[in-house]
């Protein structure tokens, strides 16, 4: 199992998909387009493609000249079956990649907050084991319009498209499944002014927060990497299971 990683700003850390793709054995392709904008040249290596955050939005293409790019490239992994996963930025980018428009610095959320799966979410792979509502982390200033032919999956008051599915395994998450209390804690410790000016008072509060709601949306973190990384097919066994079909 290959998985492609792009990487849109500086040690943003995998967290629950970490150790889901580990428990699956997979082996992980960083690609850190913010020190050199190479991505994938294809989408031969990699049987899935992870798109990651970063404090850019989706449409800055003039300071970040590989967005455009990234988009297709995400396009093309989704029309040939293979999985996708784009996480707050990087589901931005996949809303761009199939038409959808981006509304910038109107949906701003921070910290840990209440989702609410929908209907068609409460039936998919990726939200079905959590119920009517989970409890997970938020960082971003930036929403999209739900693409074309997507399905929405969670919502909340603040970002109506919190999850959306295109296809049997493209998934946009505006929220951070991927950000255990671990990878808060190191936010927190790397981005402290920022934080500070995004949510005053929530540094001196972290700790209370985090044992309110950490344990929670660790849970729902996981259980929600691993059903997306259930979802990817080695080539071989996806081009066997064409030839059958």
């Amino acid at each position: 199992m290959r998985v492609a990683v792009v990487e849109n700003m500086r040690n943003t850390g995998l967290g629950a998909l970490a150790t889901a793709l580990d428990e699956a054995g997979a082996h992980i392709e960083w690609f850190r387009v913010w020190r050199d904008g190479i991505l994938p040249p294809d989408i031969s290596g990699h049987d899935a493609l992870v798109v990651l955050g970063g404090e850019q939005s989706a449409l800055d293409d003039e300071t970040h000249p590989y967005l455009p790019e990234l988009a297709q490239l995400s396009r093309r992994f989704g029309d040939a079956g293979k999985p996708v996963l784009g996480i707050c930025l990087g589901s931005q980018i996949l809303a761009r990649a199939y038409g959808a428009d981006n509304h910038l610095g109107t949906a701003r959320e921070f910290g840990w907050h209440k989702i609410g799966v929908t209907a068609e979410g409460r039936a998919d792979p990726l939200l079905s084991a959590l119920g009517n509502e989970f409890t997970i982390f938020e960082w971003h200033a930036d929403t999209f319009s739900l693409p074309e032919g997507a399905v929405r999956l969670a919502t909340s008051p603040v970002a109506e498209n919190q999850t959306f599915r295109i296809g049997r395994a493209v998934y946009g998450t505006q929220f951070h499944f991927e950000a255990d209390r671990a990878v808060v804690e190191q936010w927190k410790a790397e981005f402290p002014d920022m934080i500070e000016r995004i949510a005053p008072g929530w540094l001196e509060n972290h700790a209370e927060l985090a044992a309110r709601h950490g344990g929670a949306a660790d849970a729902a973190g996981l259980a929600i990497a691993r059903a997306w990384v259930g979802l990817i097919e080695p080539e071989e066994i996806r081009l066997r299971s064409q030839v059958s079909a």
